[in-house]
């Protein structure tokens, strides 16, 4: 099996980025999808990177995998850091290192854009991800994250 390309996200990439995305938020207990919401969020990212990078794995031209980052600033690291959001992989290519492949991607440029510290939510139930992460180096933080929807 020839070996998926990592790189940037394009923006001609969207509807493909949407298909994981749906993916993705089907599996999600506080998410649902909503495909104009998600080509929005896509093209806000890619059109600014200095809010984030969206990161995809291809095969013969099509998106298989994607991962983004999105970037703030940490007061108590004094630095930058990141959020790791979307992280997903078509079935079909699960179990081949494409997961792996587009976290360590993700890290390794997080790091390349000065961040310190990269932070990250999954659903308690998602244990194949949890051993990703773990194996990654990620440790389960004491914070419970809140939200509120604006």
């Amino acid at each position: 099996m020839e070996t998926a390309g990592i790189g940037e996200a394009r923006l001609d990439d969207i509807p493909q980025l949407c298909a994981l995305l749906a993916e993705l938020f089907a599996q999600e207990a506080d998410f649902t999808g909503d495909i104009a919401r998600q080509q929005r969020g896509l093209r806000l990212i890619l059109d600014s990177p200095e809010c984030g990078r969206v990161y995809c794995a291809s095969q013969a031209g099509i998106v298989i995998g994607m991962v983004s980052i999105l970037f703030t600033v940490s007061t108590a690291e004094g630095s930058r850091a990141a959020w790791l959001e979307d992280m997903v992989v078509d079935p079909a290519w699960r179990g081949h290192g494409i997961g792996r492949r587009l976290l360590q991607h993700a890290l390794d440029e997080a790091r390349l854009a000065g961040c310190t510290r990269i932070t990250l939510l999954t659903d308690d139930d998602n244990h194949k991800a949890m051993r990703l992460y773990g194996r990654a180096g990620f440790e389960r933080s004491a914070m419970v994250p809140f939200r509120l929807k604006l």
